[in-house]
């Protein structure tokens, strides 16, 4: 593994490096939200009701969590520069072929390969900021990764007004377009890190290792890990998936303004991100110790997703919106805060970390979007389920701030 001052080019250098994954995020998003985008008219072109719907977001999450755990492991013994490269190209490849889909079983195919590949930005892209750095700084350059995925989902619902035409199959032009741009990440990658940069360490006793990672995993740390990931990551995707169905069809916008909204939407979860990852750094550096810091900003990023209770109660119109967003800047800004939680556990087995909280969120997740739809459908209305996913994240905080610091430290490294 290279060291930090082997890393250490210039004093901007580990930023650049970071604004790359932020552009990595941004693809992964761009070639995930298309289909959201277009879902009402999929939806139309092959005849889904809501549970069908949440069986494509369902198999996507559970191709997430199998690619999650290969690509995890595979991120901890692998050079990051290379394998991320590798799963960027084929996730981009995947997203250009659904624009060639025919029917319901080969876009259910696609959305299969396409989770598969995307799990491995994840694991890649932590890593990458775990080893650039250091424990103060990383909730911010967590929250540059993450921001990605709200300027990914800023610019698709743009790309699709304007690619998309009155005819229903013109959904097909922005799957093309978007797989076709990921492919152009790849040269400044590799371009900008060198063959040594992002390997693993070697450890000259496997049994060692391997024991380290048992430990790991069933330490208290990484049990409260899986619950708070299947708690934000249930909340982030039913908003992520189902806003612009929920504003179509549920609250009767056109497709226009549902489009424009959910990229003003993503604009917030942006700031939400950002300002998430920043304020924490902010409170570390001059009144709290990094943990309170971080959960403290947890804490309010969960009241911001609550907020989401009170959608039954509200019509189309500008509160509602208002909520909307507020409640979206809380489910993205937990995220950078989350994963700098999971830098702390183990240095050494950073990858296979994410990768196995990605399972047990994915397979979470992919069955709370089959219910999604499933409630949608029975009560002919999608407040229930939002409301009840809103709360998720408030509930994620009690076991950091609870049992956290309770943990044996010296899984740290």
């Amino acid at each position: 593994m290279s060291s930090h001052g082997d890393l250490a080019r210039g004093p901007s250098w580990k930023w650049v490096v970071c604004g790359l994954l932020l552009l990595a995020s941004a693809i992964n998003y761009m070639d995930r939200q298309t289909l959201a985008n277009a879902s009402v008219r999929i939806s139309q072109e092959f005849g889904l009701n809501q549970e069908r719907y949440g069986n494509v977001e369902a198999v996507f999450g559970y191709a997430f969590a199998a690619g999650s755990l290969i690509f995890g492991w595979l991120a901890d013994r692998v050079s990051v520069r290379w394998l991320y490269a590798v799963v960027l190209a084929l996730w981009s490849v995947v997203g250009f072929a659904t624009g060639f889909v025919r029917n319901y079983d080969e876009l259910l195919l696609c959305r299969l390969l396409l989770g598969f590949f995307e799990a491995g930005h994840w694991p890649c892209g932590i890593r990458t900021t775990r080893m650039l750095l250091d424990a103060r700084q990383r909730s911010l350059g967590n929250g540059v990764l993450q921001s990605g995925a709200s300027v990914g989902a800023i610019i698709t619902p743009i790309i699709m007004q304007a690619l998309m035409t009155s005819d229903l199959g013109s959904w097909r032009t922005p799957f093309k377009v978007v797989g076709a741009v990921g492919l152009m990440w790849i040269v400044p990658w590799l371009v900008l890190l060198k063959g040594s940069d992002l390997s693993p360490a070697r450890s000259s006793d496997e049994s060692r290792r391997t024991s380290s990672f048992w430990r790991v995993l069933f330490s208290r740390r990484m049990l409260i890990v899986f619950f708070v990931i299947a708690c934000i990551n249930t909340t982030w995707q039913i908003l992520r998936a189902w806003l612009p169905k929920i504003l179509q069809e549920g609250r009767g916008y056109s497709e226009a303004h549902a489009l424009y909204f959910n990229s003003a939407w993503f604009g917030a979860t942006d700031v939400g991100c950002l300002g998430a990852g920043a304020l924490a750094v902010w409170l570390a550096r001059r009144h709290l110790s990094v943990h309170t810091a971080r959960v403290a900003v947890f804490a309010g990023c969960g009241l911001l997703c609550a907020l989401c209770v009170l959608v039954p109660w509200l019509g189309k119109g500008w509160p509602l919106l208002l909520v909307l967003s507020l409640a979206g800047a809380g489910a993205l800004g937990v995220f950078p805060l989350y994963h700098a939680f999971t830098q702390d556990i183990s240095g050494e087995h950073q990858g296979k970390i994410t990768g196995m909280a990605g399972v047990a969120t994915w397979l979470i997740t992919a069955q709370m979007q089959k219910l999604f739809g499933m409630l949608a459908d029975r009560t002919q209305s999608f407040d229930l389920g939002l409301a009840l996913a809103a709360l998720l994240p408030l509930i994620a905080v009690v076991p950091l701030w609870l049992f956290w610091n309770r943990s044996n430290a010296r899984l740290s490294s």
